[in-house]
C-alpha cells in the first residue's frame, strides 16, 4: 500500500506532504506525492508561470505538474516518489490511488460558502464524496 498526497501549485501543498509523510511514517509504507496539470482555458497562466511560451505537449505537461510536486515536497526529508499526471484532476487523482492501492489519499482543502461550491466546484469535494479508501482533508483557514 501506499499514502497519496495530492498537490497543486499552492502554498498550502507543503503542510498536505507533510500530513501525508506522517501517515507514512507512522504505517511505513510508500509515499507518493502527486500533481495533476488540468488542460483549461487559463493554461497561458500556468504556461507563464513555467516560463513556456508556446503550447506544452503532453509530455510537457506531466513534466510541469511534476515539478509542482517536487515543489511541495521540498523540505520533506523523507524519501517519496514524485508523480506528474494530465487530464482531470479528481478523475487522474483517484485513479492514480486505485492504481496503487493507496492506503490513504491525503489532499488540500479551503473553507468555502455553499455559493461558492456550487459557482466553481470543488476537486476536494469531487474526491471525497467519489473515493473508495480512506481520505485525508488537510484545511486551511481561508
Amino acid at each position: 500500500m501506499t499514502i497519496v498526497a495530492s498537490v497543486d501549485d499552492e502554498e498550502r501543498s507543503k503542510a498536505v506532504v507533510k500530513e501525508a509523510a506522517t501517515l507514512a511514517d507512522r504505517f511505513d509504507e510508500p509515499l507518493h506525492v502527486v500533481s495533476v496539470y488540468e488542460d483549461s482555458e487559463h493554461d497561458h497562466l500556468l504556461n507563464e508561470k513555467a516560463n513556456i511560451d508556446e503550447k506544452p505537449t503532453e509530455e510537457d505537461r506531466k513534466e510541469i505538474a511534476r515539478t509542482v510536486a517536487e515543489r511541495a515536497s521540498d523540505g520533506i526529508s523523507r524519501e517519496r516518489e514524485v508523480i506528474g499526471r494530465t487530464g482531470n484532476p479528481a478523475e487522474e487523482i483517484l485513479n492514480y490511488a486505485t492504481e496503487v492501492d493507496s492506503r490513504y489519499l491525503v489532499l488540500g482543502g479551503r473553507k468555502r460558502s455553499p455559493v461558492g461550491k456550487a459557482l466553481f466546484g470543488s476537486i476536494t469535494q469531487s474526491i471525497l464524496l467519489d473515493a473508495d479508501r480512506p481520505v485525508v482533508a488537510v484545511m486551511d483557514g481561508n
